[in-house]
């Protein structure tokens, strides 16, 4: 129960007094007392110090008397909700925490899916994905040097598609069917440059077709890594 003495009477040095409350008030009590005197408090951050001061020193003295044995019931609910609570003093730390440990784990989990970019499709998703691959050579191989663009080109926009169904962004997945593709070109030219010394005759496929092959090849092993 609040006490009704005049502030003039309180000790300021007493915790009861600072409250405002007698020495046998409940716990909810003193909570309430403890927050209406610090919305009576305003901006003054010197006197909320001590109606926290004073509210922590009541838990503390209710703390000691149970360790002694001697507390009351209003003692163990005040030392439970306070537990449940996170810690004496620091109202909102529990939220505060889970809230800053739910942002952690989602972006340790965002951070561990940008990082896992390369991945295999499961089941269905895999066996299309080589299908369509050993197809787009074996069309490449007898296919005539008109529509060698034409085959690369459809396969660059394949693994496009392919990233962007097993969820990457667009832009992301325009920049890595890119990559392969220039990749693949770079290395048909190095093939080419070396097999150029060798008599055309004597090659069972034309230079463009050796040249196109790596691009293919590499757009395919793109579909079927990059998640």
């Amino acid at each position: 129960m609040a006490n009704t003495s005049s502030e003039g009477q309180q000790n300021p040095n007493d915790p009861y007094s600072q409250l405002g409350v007698d020495r046998n008030a409940s716990f909810d009590d003193i909570q309430r007392a403890r927050e209406r005197k610090l919305l009576e408090a305003g901006e003054d951050v010197l006197l909320k110090a001590k109606i926290e001061s004073s509210y922590d020193s009541l838990l503390m003295d209710s703390l000691k008397a149970r360790q002694l044995g001697k507390i009351s019931n209003d003692a163990v609910n005040a030392s439970q909700k306070e537990k449940n609570n996170g810690s004496v003093n620091l109202p909102g730390l529990k939220s505060s925490l889970l809230t800053k440990i739910k942002s952690f784990k989602s972006t340790t989990t965002s951070d561990s899916e940008e990082n896992n970019f390369l991945s295999l499709p499961d089941g269905e998703g895999l066996t299309i994905r080589l299908s369509l691959g050993f197809f787009a050579i074996v069309l490449l191989l007898v296919a005539s040097e008109s529509y060698i663009q034409i085959i690369l080109s459809l396969s660059t926009i394949g693994l496009f598609i392919s990233q962007l169904k097993r969820g990457r962004k667009a832009l992301a997945s325009l920049g890595w069917s890119v990559v392969f593709l220039s990749s693949g070109y770079i290395l048909g030219g190095l093939i080419v440059s070396n097999v150029g010394i060798v008599n055309s005759q004597s090659l069972l496929i034309s230079i463009d077709k050796i040249e196109a092959l790596p691009v293919l090849i590499l757009l395919w092993i793109g579909s079927i890594l990059l998640g």
